[in-house]
C-alpha cells in the first residue's frame, strides 16, 4: 500500500505486547510508529516532539483507561488536535458510539483486519494534512487581509495629508496645525467617551475615523481667492463674507467625491461633518447654517474647539501667538456660547495634555 504521509508518526498505545507488535508490523513499512504500553507511558510520549500524527488507543487498559487519556489529551493545547482512533475489542455499537461521541476520529474493533486498518489511518492522515492546509491558508489570508487593510489606511491617511497640505500651501498654517488639531480632537473625543451620554456615538472605530479625517476641515480654503487668504491684516466685511465660504465649498468637494465613491465612506461623512460645521456656534451665531446646540454634529463641535484653540496660540502674518493660559481663558469664556459645554469641560480638566500636545508640535518660529 502506498501511504498519503510515508513519514507521518503513529502512536500506538495497549497494554498487550502482542497487539503492540502486531500493528508495529503492521505500520513500520509505512509510518514511523512510537509505542507505549499504559496510558501514563501515552501521555508522555504524546508529548514527545515532533508530536504524533495519529493515535492508535486502546479502551480497556489497567488504570488509567483509553477514554481518561484521550480526556487528557484533549485538554493540553499541544496533544489536543492530535486525531485518535480507539482500537478495542467491545465490538457494541454503544461502546462505539460512546467513542465518537467524545471526540474519537474512528473506532476499530479487535480482532484488526489490516487493510481496514491501513485504509482508515490512511483517510485520517489526509484528512488531518487537509485540515493543517486549510489552517495555514485561512492563517495567510488573515495576514494578507491584515497587511492590506493597513495598506489602505496608510493610503488613505497619506491622501488626506496630502489634500490638507494643498489647503496649507495657500494658508499660512503649517503641517505642524494638522498634527496638533488630530491630536486636539483624538484627546477630547477620548475624554467625551467616558461620558456616558456620549458613550454610544464615540466608539473607538469613530473616534479613529474622526481623527483621521480632521486634516480635512479647511479644506474648502483652496477655494478662497489669495488676496483674501493671504491678507496680512484684517479683513473687510465683504471679504470676511468671501473668507465664510471655504466651510460650504469643502462640504461641497467632499460631498463630490462621495457621490463618486462605488458605496459609503464612513471618514467622508465625518469630514463633510467637520468641513461645513466646525465654524458653527453652541449659541447658534455661527456660520454657514447658524446651528444651535447639539444640532451641530459632535465631531465639529469638537473639531471647532480644537480649531479655535491652535489658532490662538499659533503665530499668523496678522498676529502673534498668544500664551496657553490666555487662550485657555478664551475658550472657557466661550463655555456654553461659542463651545459646547461638555466639549470645553474635556478641555479643561485636560488642558496639560493640551499643552503638551502644543509644544511637541510646536512651528519652528513660535514662541509660545
Amino acid at each position: 500500500m502506498s501511504a498519503q504521509a510515508p513519514h507521518a508518526i503513529i502512536l500506538i498505545v495497549d497494554d498487550l505486547p502482542e497487539n503492540l507488535t502486531v500493528l508495529s508490523e503492521l505500520l513500520q513499512p509505512y509510518y514511523d510508529v512510537r509505542v507505549a504500553t499504559s496510558g501514563e507511558k501515552a501521555l508522555r510520549v504524546a508529548h514527545i516532539k515532533p508530536y504524533p500524527d495519529l493515535i492508535l488507543l486502546d479502551v480497556m487498559m489497567p488504570g488509567m483507561d483509553g477514554y481518561q487519556v484521550f480526556e487528557q489529551l484533549r485538554a493540553d493545547p499541544s496533544t489536543h488536535d492530535i486525531p485518535v482512533i480507539f482500537v478495542t475489542a467491545m465490538d457494541s455499537k454503544e461502546a462505539e458510539l460512546h467513542g465518537l461521541n467524545v471526540g474519537a476520529v474512528d473506532y476499530i474493533t479487535k480482532p484488526v483486519v489490516p487493510p481496514i486498518v491501513l485504509a482508515r489511518i490512511h483517510t485520517q492522515l489526509e484528512l488531518k494534512q487537509a485540515r493543517e492546509y486549510l489552517a495555514n491558508q485561512n492563517a495567510w489570508l488573515e495576514t494578507e487581509v491584515t497587511r492590506r487593510m493597513m495598506e489602505n489606511e496608510l493610503i488613505q491617511e497619506v491622501s488626506i495629508r496630502a489634500l490638507a497640505h494643498l489647503a496649507e500651501i495657500r494658508d499660512s498654517e503649517t503641517g505642524y496645525h494638522i498634527l496638533r488639531t488630530q491630536a486636539y480632537v483624538e484627546q477630547l473625543a477620548l475624554g467625551l467617551q467616558k461620558n456616558p451620554d456620549y458613550a454610544d456615538a464615540l466608539t473607538n472605530v469613530y473616534i479613529k475615523l474622526l481623527t483621521r479625517s480632521a486634516p480635512l476641515h479647511d479644506i474648502g480654503k483652496v477655494g478662497i481667492p489669495d488676496a483674501i487668504l493671504q491678507k496680512p491684516g484684517p479683513l473687510t466685511p465683504q471679504e470676511w463674507v468671501i473668507m465664510k465660504t471655504h466651510a460650504q465649498l469643502g462640504s461641497d468637494a467632499i460631498d463630490f467625491a462621495e457621490r463618486d465613491a462605488a458605496e459609503p465612506v464612513e471618514f467622508l461623512s465625518l469630514a463633510k461633518e467637520i468641513a461645513r460645521w466646525h465654524h458653527e456656534k453652541w449659541d447658534g451665531s455661527g456660520y454657514p447654517d447658524g446651528l444651535i446646540g447639539d444640532a451641530t454634529p459632535i465631531s465639529a463641535r469638537i473639531m471647532a474647539l480644537a480649531d479655535v484653540f491652535d489658532a490662538l496660540i499659533s503665530p499668523r502674518v496678522y498676529k502673534l501667538p498668544m500664551p496657553y493660559e490666555e487662550a485657555k481663558d478664551i475658550i472657557l469664556n466661550g463655555r456654553g456660547t461659542h463651545f459646547d459645554p461638555d466639549v470645553v469641560d474635556i478641555f479643561i480638566s485636560q488642558f496639560d495634555v493640551f499643552c503638551k500636545i502644543a509644544d511637541r508640535y510646536r512651528d519652528s518660529h513660535s514662541d509660545s
